[in-house]
């Protein structure tokens, strides 16, 4: 028997013996729609930001520790770095998972694809992101807006891997005035726009008459489709920002909080999955990636950070959109309690702090303990499959559930275990 036959033989057996079928829906799946995700690039510091420690560290004589003093939350217990005091006032309705860990250390592009796909890189499958993921189980809201967007950094660990075009991201530049490419030319009218859609559709039809379509122009024809939806101006009228009120567009900070925002709007018109990136411009001169003299700046991003956060929260909470979204804070990994010869710090991703926020989870502050200088776990470790299974769970999915690159079953993550404390 080869392997799949084998693998389609053992399938079955739960189904013939009363066993819940691998990927079937179980009991307490979250209800989430949409997910909102603040990618830090870089690898963000937890014992910095989210996982503060009593000892304060020294850069001149690098003694380990935290860089600033940490304060109070409106969780007993769980403390945050001093800039994060507006996200402070809302852990109750989120939980820092401090204990996420994997194996890659030096390699930032390996660590990315870690925490966009779940997995390793891989030399025979190329692996979906979790946003891929997210719409191709969910399906879009709505036809009028695209299911995944990206205002961040295009690459192939944010795409669709083998699951193809159609669980792919609109990816945006300019969030003031979105996707400018998708608009007609000025001076093209809607009659005339109709009449080149018109003879579109005529030379597509020819094509598939003389040859047959092939999957790659079948993509094709699938980004043509959505590109002409989203040309209209009740999709585009979302990138008016203006039109929010100036207290709450100031509330949200610079260039992230407006991303933020925009972020909030599209999850309004109905858009299931977006990534925001943080620190595109490198406000501090290295991003959260605080080698060398990054760290003296570091305060520049937790502070922006800080505004966004708390901003996305309370708006979201305010549209009575909360329960129905999860926000996560995620980054490649984090940074050591000790400081390199220049004062910064180094890659550490055996601990890191990962934040999930809102999603009808039941909140907790934080969850799993790292030691005295969050260097290493001491209780309840969380991998990044059982970070993707939590997840997947917020918002649906069977953590167990199986995809398929062409015949070859692939399950959704690498045998993760959603954290189950955040669903009882």
């Amino acid at each position: 028997m080869n392997r799949r036959v084998f693998l389609k033989s053992t399938a079955l057996l739960p189904l013939a013996g009363g066993v819940p079928a691998f990927g079937a829906q179980v009991p307490g799946m979250g209800k989430a729609e949409h997910c909102i995700m603040l990618w830090l690039g870089g690898g963000m510091a937890q014992i910095d930001t989210f996982d503060p420690k009593p000892q304060m560290g020294d850069a001149v004589k690098n003694v380990p520790g935290s860089y600033y003093p940490s304060i109070r939350t409106t969780v007993p217990g769980v403390s945050v770095c001093e800039h994060l005091h507006r996200t402070a006032e809302f852990m109750d309705r989120a939980t820092v998972l401090r204990t996420v860990h994997h194996d890659v250390v030096d390699e930032h592009a390996a660590a990315v694809n870690r925490m966009h796909t779940g997995r390793p890189v891989s030399g025979t499958v190329q692996y979906p992101s979790l946003g891929s993921v997210v719409v191709h189980a969910k399906g879009g809201l709505s036809d009028k807006v695209p299911a995944y967007v990206l205002m961040g950094y295009p690459s192939p660990t944010r795409g669709p891997g083998f699951l193809g075009a159609s669980s792919g991201y609109l990816y945006l530049t300019d969030t003031e005035s979105g996707p400018a490419g998708l608009t007609p030319p000025p001076g093209i009218s809607s009659e005339r726009q109709a009449r080149r859609e018109a003879l579109l559709r005529r030379l597509r039809d020819s094509a598939s008459t003389a040859s047959g379509r092939t999957e790659t122009a079948r993509n094709f024809e699938l980004a043509q489709d959505q590109s002409l939806r989203l040309a209209g101006p009740e999709f585009m009228s979302v990138f008016d920002l203006k039109i929010e009120p100036p207290a709450l567009r100031e509330s949200y900070g610079g260039e992230l909080g407006q991303r933020c925002l925009l972020a909030r709007r599209l999850v309004q018109r109905g858009v299931r999955f977006i990534e925001v990136a943080h620190n595109m411009n490198f406000v501090n001169g290295t991003g959260w990636d605080t080698h060398q003299k990054g760290q003296l700046q570091q305060h520049v991003l937790i502070k922006e950070l800080d505004a966004a956060l708390a901003s996305l929260i309370r708006d979201l909470d305010q549209q009575r959109l909360l329960e129905k979204t999860l926000i996560v804070v995620s980054t490649e990994f984090g940074r050591p309690p000790d400081f390199d010869s220049l004062g910064g710090r180094g890659h550490h991703p055996h601990v890191f702090s990962v934040v999930l926020a809102g999603g009808g989870l039941q909140h907790r502050g934080a969850w799993g303990e790292s030691d005295d200088l969050a260097k290493a776990i001491t209780r309840d470790p969380v991998s990044v499959p059982d970070l993707f299974a939590t997840i997947y769970k917020t918002l649906g999915i069977a953590p167990d559930r199986i995809l398929h690159d062409g015949d070859r079953p692939v399950p959704v993550t690498d045998y993760g275990k959603a954290v189950g404390a955040l669903f009882s």
